[in-house]
């Protein structure tokens, strides 16, 4: 399993991750981006999640994983079709860079079958999501949403963006 450290995410996600990997033993290995966050400014100094979102997640978050698809036959991606335009638009297999198979276990499930899966299971969940974080991302990108909202809005908040680019960049168009 990777996981995407940005070095911008919340505590409580990398707290969360240590749960769950030491409650089921699972080997997972952080990717993190080969730019130091000191050096991810634009060229007026500023950090790029201020003024290049699009380029801040390329940097941390599409980049790490393209440099390890290429030794890999599948890409397993808990993506549901209901959180945006842009994953409703995937299939259950796509294709990615380097003839890596994408795989969409999860993509005609709901937020309330996976919400029943987790309680049926007795599974933990995100902390923040008690917290009215609904879609938990990056620290300075990420914000509460109401229950009336849509699921990603919380996400690059009044910056007409969804996605981080790896069900955009990352995905191959046949």
């Amino acid at each position: 399993i990777y996981f995407l450290n940005t070095g911008y995410l919340f505590p409580e996600t990398t707290q969360y991750k240590d749960l769950l990997q030491k409650q089921f033993g699972l080997n997972i290995i952080d990717l993190k981006p080969t730019v130091p966050k000191i050096l991810q400014k634009d060229n007026q100094g500023n950090l790029l999640f201020t003024s290049d979102p699009d380029y801040c997640c390329y940097l941390n978050k599409v980049q790490p994983l393209d440099s390890v698809l290429a030794d890999h036959d599948v890409w397993i991606n808990g993506v549901r079709a209901d959180q945006s335009k842009v994953r409703s638009e995937l299939f259950v297999e796509d294709f990615a860079p380097h003839n890596v198979i994408r795989f969409h276990p999860l993509l005609d499930w709901t937020k309330q079958m996976v919400w029943a899966y987790i309680k049926e299971n007795n599974l933990p969940h995100h902390p923040l999501e008690d917290k009215g974080f609904v879609s938990i991302g990056c620290e300075p990108c990420t914000r509460k949403i109401t229950i009336s909202d849509a699921e990603r809005v919380g996400r690059w908040y009044g910056m007409n963006k969804t996605e981080c680019g790896l069900n955009t960049d990352l995905v191959v168009k046949k």
